[in-house]
């Protein structure tokens, strides 16, 4: 009897021992450096970003924060690399929803699962794109757009920055939900789609709002409205497409933390933490989400969760419809 409570009483302290060590792992997390993977090219979107919070946490650990970027196959082998890292919090992923959300819907095979191989620490940004037309097109509202589509049947195109992507997508809904049909011209990316907006080769097309929208204020195109659920404070006047006449459309993308699955969740719990400290700064907001016209993301890593789940099922419906696929 005494030898049997001798052997719970190893046993419990064990198990005590080892969930102190967690615990205490987490709490002085991190020790060393962390590495930031992006699975874009440098310069775009997701790797500035990935390098504004990565400045900011590096501060906030006091380690330095390393951002690598591994580009290729539409952020594949970016995510493969990280679903296979070591989940001890030390390698995470900056990425947008394409590789959460949208490659699993477009490709009949990917080099990753991102149910089975990442876990969702925090959402950082959202993104909401503009709908710009070049300045010949006789439409100045979506309205009129809409209009003259209709009328007109078959004389619109529009570009997007490649099959499946978030250009290409985003028109996908509009269409659906106005009724309306254009012709679409890929581009390996929006900078030589917008070059073509400006010169008249094109009518339509999907784009960031900070990038295109100086574009607009000096006539070179036209901003018919955009895709968020309320007006831009930056652009006042600039009416939402949902106020337009199509008043469910919704269209963005967003940056999000993810890493490999097995990481403790405690660890998840301080990232994300310390994300969401940096996003209600008000001097991040100034100097980083104003200019770049981001609306952070705010909530708990079930709550980021939650928003990958309703998403999947939103672009579902409209890339099935659509017939949009990759090999």
């Amino acid at each position: 009897m005494h030898s049997r409570r001798k052997i719970f009483y190893l046993v419990g302290s064990a198990v005590a021992a080892i969930a102190f060590s967690r615990r205490a792992y987490a709490i002085d997390y991190p020790l060393r450096f962390v590495r930031i993977v992006v699975p874009f090219p440098p310069g775009g979107p997701n790797d500035v970003l990935a390098r504004t919070i990565g400045r900011r946490l590096s501060e906030l650990w006091r380690q330095e924060v390393i951002v690598e970027n591994k580009p290729g196959a539409n952020t594949q082998i970016g995510a493969e690399l990280v679903a296979k890292s070591i989940p001890d919090g030390y390698t995470l992923m900056v990425t947008s929803d394409t590789t959460a959300v949208i490659n699993p819907l477009l490709y009949k095979k990917l080099r990753y699962d991102p149910a089975r191989d990442f876990v969702p620490v925090s959402g950082i940004v959202s993104n909401y794109p503009g709908l710009f037309a070049a300045k010949s097109l006789p439409a100045t509202s979506v309205t009129e757009l809409i209009a003259f589509a209709k009328d007109k049947p078959g004389t619109l195109n529009f570009g997007s920055f490649g099959l499946g992507s978030s250009g290409h997508l985003f028109m996908e809904m509009f269409q659906k939900m106005a009724g309306v049909k254009f012709a679409v011209i890929h581009y390996g990316g929006s900078g030589p789609a917008l070059t073509d907006l400006m010169a008249g080769h094109i009518q339509l097309m999907f784009t960031n709002v900070s990038t295109a929208a100086p574009l607009a204020m000096d006539g070179k195109i036209k901003l018919l409205g955009v895709g968020s659920p309320k007006r831009f404070p930056q652009l006042p006047d600039v009416p939402t497409i949902a106020e337009s006449g199509l008043p469910a459309f919704s269209a963005r993308t967003w940056f999000a933390i993810y890493a490999p699955t097995g990481i403790p969740r405690d660890i998840i719990e301080k990232v994300n933490r310390d994300v969401q400290h940096i996003l209600a700064d008000p001097s991040f907001k100034t100097a980083f989400l104003d200019p770049s016209m981001f609306e952070p993301m705010v909530g708990s890593p079930n709550e980021f969760a939650a928003v990958t789940k309703a998403d999947t099922q939103k672009w579902s419906d409209i890339i099935r419809e659509s017939g949009v696929a990759l090999d």
